[in-house]
C-alpha cells in the first residue's frame, strides 16, 4: 500500500473520528466519557473479531517510522503514555489476585485492544500494591487549549496482580510495550520504597512479562503527596541502581527509563541527567503533567496535561538536551507533554527529541492519534526537504 493511499484512508478515519468527539464523547463530562471507553474496551477484548478488526484498521492507516531509542528498536515514535491501560482498582492484593483467579474478569481492559489500534502503548503506572486512587469526580478538560487534569491517583491493581494478568496472557501480549512502574505515594522511607519498586519489577519478570522497556515514574502530581523528593541525586540513584542491578542479574537487556516532572530547576536536571548516565538509565521521558488547583476544588492539586503543559515540557526537553550535548551522554529524551499535532511533535524533533509520548491526543484526535501525527509530521518533513532540495540547487 502506498503512503498516498494511507494518508488519505487515515484523513477520512480522522474526520470520523472528529465527528465521533463533537456528536458523542464530548457530549458526555470527562468522567462519564472515561467510564464509557474503559466499558467500551472491557467489552470488546471479549471479542477476537474486535481486536483483529482493530489490527487491521491500524495497518490500513499506519504511518510510522522505525527509530532506536532508549535502548530499544521501536516500530514507532509515538507511545501511548501510561495512565489509559492500568487496570481496575482494589482495596488490597488478596482482592485482586482473586479478580485475576476469575478468567472472565479483564482487571486491564485495553491491555489487547489498545496495541492492536494505537501501536506502541506503555502499560501502567503501576505500584508495588493496589490503590484505590482518589474519590469523587477526577477527571476533566479544557477544549480551548486541547488540555486534560486529572486527580485519579494512581489508581491501579498492583505490580503482582497485573504482572500475573499479563503473565497469563503473555502469548497474546504485542511485540513492543513498555511497563511503568510507579513510585508508592505515601511511603517516605527509602528503604521500603527501593524494596517495592524491585519487588513490582520482579514481579513482573517471575510472571514472564519481559517488556521491551520498563519505565521508573518518580514523579505523580495528582496524587496527596507528589513525591518529587525522590528526584533527587541519591533517591535517584538508588532506586535507579537498583533496578537496573535487578535486570542485570538475570543477564536481561530490557532497558530502563524515568519519567519526570516539568518545572525543575535547570541545576535539578542537569544532575539527574548526570545520575541517569551514570547508573545506566536509556531514557528520560520529559514529562509527566505539572501540579495545577483542581477546578472543582483549589486546595486539591490535579496534574496538567496536554496543550497547557507544551512550554514547560519543552523546556525540560531544552534543559536535558543541552546538558546532554555538553556531557557527550547517551541518554535519549523522550519527549510527553502537549503532543497533539505534527507541529507541536515537530517542535521537539527540532530540539533533538527522536520518540515522544502522548496521553491527551488521544482525547481530542481519537484512538489513531498517533498516526494522524505521524501523518502531519510527515508532511513538514517532506516540505523540509523540499526546501532543502531547492536551496542546493
Amino acid at each position: 500500500m502506498s503512503a498516498r493511499s494511507a494518508r488519505r484512508r487515515l484523513s477520512l478515519v480522522s474526520a470520523a473520528c472528529r465527528a465521533w468527539n463533537r456528536y458523542v464523547f464530548f457530549r458526555l463530562s470527562p468522567q462519564r466519557a472515561h467510564e464509557a471507553v474503559i466499558g467500551l474496551l472491557r467489552l470488546l477484548e471479549r471479542s477476537n473479531a474486535a481486536v483483529a478488526g482493530a489490527r487491521h484498521l491500524h495497518r490500513l492507516t499506519a504511518c510510522s517510522v522505525s527509530t532506536e531509542v532508549g535502548g530499544a528498536r521501536l516500530s514507532g515514535r509515538l507511545i501511548l503514555a501510561a495512565g489509559l491501560v492500568k487496570g481496575d482498582s482494589f482495596a488490597d492484593e488478596a482482592q485482586a489476585l482473586k479478580a485475576v483467579a476469575d478468567e472472565r474478569r479483564n482487571i486491564i481492559p485495553g491491555w489487547r485492544l489498545m496495541p492492536a489500534l494505537a501501536g506502541l502503548v506503555e502499560y501502567g503506572s503501576f505500584t508495588r500494591y493496589p490503590r484505590l486512587g482518589n474519590k469523587g469526580t477526577v477527571l476533566w478538560r479544557e477544549a480551548a487549549t486541547q488540555s486534560t487534569q486529572n486527580r485519579v491517583g494512581l489508581r491501579n491493581p498492583g505490580a503482582r496482580a497485573a504482572a500475573r494478568f499479563l503473565g497469563d496472557r503473555r502469548r497474546l501480549l504485542p511485540a513492543e510495550f513498555g511497563i511503568n512502574i510507579a513510585v508508592s505515594p505515601g511511603v517516605a522511607d527509602i528503604d521500603r520504597q527501593e524494596g517495592e519498586v524491585v519487588e513490582s519489577l520482579q514481579c513482573f519478570l517471575d510472571a514472564g512479562v519481559h517488556p521491551t522497556w520498563f519505565t521508573l515514574n518518580l514523579s505523580c502530581p495528582n496524587t496527596e503527596d507528589d513525591p518529587q523528593g525522590f528526584q533527587l541525586e541519591s533517591e535517584t540513584r538508588r532506586l535507579c541502581g537498583s533496578l537496573i542491578a535487578c535486570l542485570r542479574e538475570r543477564e536481561l537487556e530490557i532497558p530502563l527509563w524515568v519519567k519526570i516532572s516539568p518545572g525543575l530547576g535547570a541545576e535539578q536536571y542537569r544532575l539527574l541527567l548526570r545520575v541517569f548516565q551514570e547508573v545506566g538509565v536509556k531514557a528520560v521521558i520529559a514529562t509527566n503533567t505539572i501540579a495545577r488547583p483542581s477546578p472543582d476544588d483549589a486546595a486539591n492539586s490535579a496534574g496538567l496535561g496536554g496543550g497547557e503543559l507544551l512550554p514547560a515540557a519543552l523546556e525540560a526537553a531544552r534543559q536535558l538536551l543541552a546538558e546532554r550535548r555538553r556531557g557527550g551522554f547517551d541518554v535519549d529524551v523522550i519527549a510527553c507533554g502537549g503532543i497533539l499535532d505534527g507541529a507541536r511533535f515537530d517542535e521537539y524533533r527540532a530540539l533533538g527529541v527522536k520518540a515522544g509520548q502522548y496521553w491527551s491526543a488521544l482525547v481530542y484526535r481519537g484512538p489513531l492519534a498517533a498516526a494522524i501525527i505521524e501523518s502531519e509530521l510527515a508532511r513538514y518533513e517532506h516540505e523540509y526537504e523540499a526546501v532543502h532540495r531547492e536551496s542546493l540547487a
